[in-house]
């Protein structure tokens, strides 16, 4: 494994580990059958981790796919794990930068290091929702997405208690991140999504509130061009996950009504964030759909 440190315009370093496929010829599935030939045709899957949750938490699923024949990157989201600073008084980035400036140069890293490959951006929670950002901004340029445990803040996704408490809730943390000058998740609760900065916690806030993507600074009209992707997307969620329940995950599709959608369900009720640490049933899954779209050459064996 490699890790390239990416330094943006504000100064912050964002570090993106890649971690190479196996092999040199072809790499068998065994439960699958599939084997996903090495060289031409062969994708790179860009893993985008959730709000609070540290890269090195997905280098598990890294390294399943890499075993697979998928060479794989983790990218470190502004402010997380090993990103500095931590997000304080100054920070003054949200959606639109992450999705504009972050996620392009981490791809730059990517394209260099594996040359002809294919980006797909495996998106985790809010990470689901900047990989579909970016899609926006540079369409063709990636193959497909995976969006994992990925919804949308509407409180018309959630039901029962849920429901009342996204109407709420958001704006609540923006308000609290505007008067502290970030988002103090550190100091709640292991739940609490860590430090943010203030601007990605309103742009969240606006999102769950108006059900558009109309972030902070925002260059282009994101809902527009969601409306105009083509390519394949594969939506999983998993049992157990209160943060995003199915009809959070398809709120979130219904923004994209030109794409090729793909459904799965995990019924291992593994919640939110575990099934990172328990991902050969997604993996496999990922892998299926890439044969299925087509975005792998495979011979069955």
């Amino acid at each position: 494994m490699e890790t390239v440190v990416v330094r943006v315009p504000d100064g912050s370093t964002v570090p993106v580990r890649l971690i190479p496929a196996r092999g040199t010829d072809a790499a068998v599935d065994r439960r699958s059958g599939i084997s996903v030939q090495q060289g031409a045709g062969r994708v790179v899957a860009v893993i985008v981790p959730g709000l609070g949750v540290p890269a090195i938490y997905y280098e598990g699923v890294a390294r399943l796919l890499a075993q697979r024949g998928v060479d794989a990157a983790v990218l470190e989201l502004r402010g997380n794990g090993d990103s500095r600073p931590l997000p304080g008084p100054g920070s003054a980035y949200g959606y639109h930068e992450l999705a504009a400036v972050d996620l392009p140069a981490v791809l730059k890293i990517v394209r260099e290091r594996f040359p002809g490959r294919t980006p797909i951006l495996v998106g985790h929670s809010l990470g689901g929702q900047l990989s579909m950002l970016y899609a926006a901004r540079v369409r063709h340029r990636i193959g497909g997405l995976v969006l994992i445990a990925s919804g949308a803040p509407d409180p018309r996704g959630y039901g029962g208690i849920a429901r009342p408490a996204m109407m709420i809730g958001p704006t609540v943390a923006a308000l609290t991140a505007q008067v502290a000058g970030f988002w103090p998740g550190d100091r709640i609760a292991a739940g609490g999504f860590g430090r943010q900065s203030k601007v990605l916690i309103a742009d969240w806030a606006r999102f769950s509130r108006t059900g558009r993507f109309e972030p902070t600074g925002a260059d282009i009209d994101y809902e527009e061009r969601l409306t105009r992707l083509r390519l394949p997307v594969l939506s999983i969620t998993i049992a157990g996950d209160e943060l995003v329940p199915r009809r959070s995950a398809h709120k979130l599709l219904e923004k994209l009504p030109n794409a090729t959608i793909t459904r799965w369900h995990n019924p291992d009720r593994l919640g939110h964030n575990t099934w990172a640490l328990e991902a050969q049933a997604v993996v496999e899954r990922i892998m299926l759909w890439l044969n299925e779209s087509e975005l792998i050459r495979t011979a069955s064996v």
